[in-house]
């Protein structure tokens, strides 16, 4: 269907020096970000329409621009209008690593796909970070406060929100508890660029490459967090062996810029930690888009993102407690398509 705003029109005539073009809405992210797929004969661009920004300090375009210069392949800018909140962008088509995962006869078939997004993480936690040019990425960082605001956010949406459970003045204490040791003890591991939403909704896939998308909320973080987005994500059921797999790929293509004093079993040990945190700010997300304005489309994928959070729970003993209240909340067994 053929549907834009007028106000486009003269944006769109002078970028692509015509007026014979049709303009199609594409389905959106879960941001307030319109984008729509431009169309002039043989030719096609993406329109990206959000609120008026400044050029020089817009992280999009910040990111953008820091990504490319260290050989990250993100979507090249045709034109933009930032008073209007406009930027035309190359169009990388509709496939998707999470299309190719589940078009795949197995999932080793998808497995040179998911080692070329593993190519573009090694390139952002390292040539990226170690390049100290101006970057809105540098400005912002995962610390111990954002990370226990996003755990939070899962408590408040899924556990106390979708599933009305009772936390006593104990109960919350506990968990509050829990939930700052997870934080602090991700915050003092070392930190790199980390995209913030590495999973294979925001890998594009146009003529073998793959291409990197909505990486504006790229920040310094622990290494393990985009490995966590890519390898527990929640939109695929990659098995454990293909994950084992990538992992490995990932530090021999980063072993150069490791420490001499690299211990893969603290390695391992953090990735479950952010398993725990990164999975459950997940849930809070999918449960928010239900709570807080009845969304009933990513419900679907809660349970399968909380068998991974009480799988990682499960190495960490002392976390038993909020192991506890996932059980006692009914959210493992809550059959949410139902709601």
């Amino acid at each position: 269907m053929v549907t834009h705003d007028e106000y486009l029109v003269p944006f769109l005539n002078r970028s692509i020096n015509s007026d014979a073009y049709k303009v199609f809405s594409l389905a959106g992210d879960a941001s307030n970000r319109r984008y729509y797929r431009v169309v002039l004969d043989q030719h096609s661009w993406v329109l990206m329409r959000w609120e008026p920004f400044d050029p020089n300090n817009y992280p999009f375009l910040s990111v953008l621009n820091h990504f490319a210069k260290n050989g990250v392949h993100v979507p090249h800018v045709v034109a933009m209008s930032p008073e209007e909140g406009l930027v035309l962008l190359e169009d990388l088509g509709d496939l998707t690593l999470e299309r190719k995962f589940w078009e795949s006869q197995t999932q080793e078939n998808s497995m040179e796909f998911y080692k070329m997004a593993v190519d573009e993480i090694v390139k952002i936690h390292h040539p990226a970070t170690l390049d100290k040019s101006e970057c809105t990425a540098f400005k912002i960082q995962f610390d111990t406060e954002k990370f226990l605001w996003e755990m939070n956010y899962g408590k408040d949406n899924l556990l106390s929100g979708v599933l009305k459970f009772p936390f006593n003045d104990k109960t919350n204490k506990e968990i509050s508890d829990i939930f700052l040791d997870v934080c602090t003890k991700l915050h003092n591991e070392p930190k790199r660029i980390a995209h913030r939403d590495y999973h294979s909704r925001n890998l594009m896939i146009k003529l073998d490459q793959m291409t990197v998308i909505d990486f504006q909320d790229a920040r310094l973080g622990p290494i393990q967090y985009d490995l966590v987005s890519l390898m527990r994500d929640s939109y695929v059921d990659m098995n454990d062996s293909m994950a084992k797999t990538l992992i490995d790929y990932y530090l021999d293509q980063s072993k150069q810029y490791l420490p001499k004093d690299f211990s893969r079993e603290h390695f391992d040990r953090i990735y479950e930690l952010q398993s725990i945190q990164r999975c459950f700010k997940a849930c809070g997300s999918f449960a928010s888009f239900y709570h807080l304005r009845q969304d009933k489309r990513y419900l679907k994928y809660l349970s399968g993102t909380l068998r991974r959070v009480m799988k990682a729970i499960n190495e960490f003993p002392e976390y038993k407690m909020f192991a506890d209240v996932l059980i006692d909340s009914g959210a493992l067994e809550r059959k949410y398509e139902t709601l």
